[in-house]
């Protein structure tokens, strides 16, 4: 409900602090953005840094935002219709309209910020939903990377969108790779269909843009990620660990995609939290002498 840095993990001096600190030692940080929209509908919504809104009246003075600033109310009912998919409600959340002038600048300031402190890009969630024009306008916009943490003069943010296109959809990975780096969905299913033994891996051979994927300098590869380790299915997970380190061990050697490695908790309902304490606070993660993740982080 609001831009504010301020969460149960800290404050934005916190933040700050975090960002230089892993800048100093070479780690950059990227944060997970999201512009597509605002909080979904409820009755007394009150945020970490003590921010109110009315859900209901698309009403978020703590940015602010209006009724004006959002697309009009109405629900995804139809996948491969898209207008809905990008005007529409995602799960009942509202949502924004980023060809408003309004919403640009406030969408550009929030990444500046960023940006002054000390990151090094985003992972833009959900860019299937938002109309990708509008999303290179925004990012046009958004300033060089901070000299003053490390990076060279004139550097640009690196952005990496999240669009689940599996080949077919209505709204193509292809609208958005010009732009940034984009999720590459596919890569995480076939692989783990791959070393699950559903395929064989001799198939691998030219895994990549000949199966339909996006082009290797653009692709964002996984083996899993938050959202799709608890959907089931053929992706691999922590949980068959023989497979997964195979796997992973595959898409760091294998020369295709910008490759992510998941770093995850231990969890046994699709919606638990973090590991935490009674109080609701996060448990940082330790290791043990093997050098495993212990506290509930794997």
């Amino acid at each position: 409900i609001s831009y504010k840095l301020i969460t149960r993990s800290g404050d934005e001096q916190d933040f700050a602090n975090m960002v230089r600190r892993c800048n100093n030692v070479g780690i950059r940080i990227y944060v997970d953005v999201i512009l597509n929209h605002m909080a979904a509908d409820h009755k007394a919504p009150y945020g970490t840094a003590g921010s109110t809104a009315d859900t209901s009246a698309k009403f978020f003075p703590a940015v602010p935002y209006g009724g004006v600033d959002f697309h009009p109310s109405c629900e995804i009912t139809d996948w491969n219709n898209r207008y809905q998919v990008q005007n529409c409600e995602l799960v009942g959340l509202k949502d924004l309209d980023q060809s408003k002038e309004w919403v640009r600048e406030r969408l550009v300031e929030f990444l500046d910020h960023l940006v002054e402190l000390g990151v090094a890009g985003f992972r833009v969630d959900a860019a299937k939903h938002m109309d990708a024009g509008d999303l290179n306008i925004i990012y046009n916009r958004v300033k060089d990377l901070n000299i003053d943490h490390g990076f060279p003069r004139n550097s640009r943010p690196f952005i990496y969108q999240e669009v689940i296109d599996h080949g077919h959809d209505v709204v193509s990975k292809f609208e958005y790779n010009k732009m940034g780096a984009v999720t590459e969905f596919s890569f995480s299913e076939e692989i783990g269909r791959a070393f699950r033994g559903q395929n064989q891996l001799k198939w691998l051979r030219n895994f990549g843009a000949a199966w339909g994927f996006l082009p290797s300098d653009s692709a964002f590869v996984f083996v899993d990620n938050h959202d799709n380790q608890r959907d089931g299915g053929a992706v691999l997970t922590y949980r068959t660990a023989k497979q997964y380190k195979m796997a992973t061990a595959f898409a760091l050697a294998y020369p295709y995609g910008i490759t992510r490695i998941m770093s995850s908790f231990h969890f046994d309902d699709r919606d638990q939290p973090p590991p935490q304490t009674a109080s609701g606070e996060i448990i940082s993660p330790q290791f043990g002498e093997d050098g495993a993740c212990n506290n509930g982080w794997i």
